[in-house]
């Protein structure tokens, strides 16, 4: 059994592990992203319907939702340790 101080070293470990790991899944989401603001024509933002702006809007914060989950999820594991 870990004292305190080594269960809340150990949290912080595997915190920046799961960070490290989001950040490289990032990488991978990139062109699947990509592949699918090309199928639906975000580029021409004049000849697209307003459900396909919304659909190019959510395409494009995927990447940002995803780095704000892994950060609250590393952050969340740290300040349970650290707070409880």
């Amino acid at each position: 059994m870990m004292n305190k101080k080594g269960s809340i070293f150990m949290t912080i470990i595997m915190a920046l592990l799961l960070f490290m790991v989001g950040m490289i899944v990032t990488n991978f989401l990139k062109s699947p992203i990509d592949d699918a603001r090309a199928d639906l024509n975000c580029d021409t933002a004049a000849a697209i319907t307003d459900g396909t702006k919304l659909m190019c809007l959510v395409t494009d914060i995927t990447v940002v939702y995803w780095i704000i989950l892994v950060v609250s999820i590393a952050g969340g594991a740290v300040l349970d340790k650290v707070i409880l």
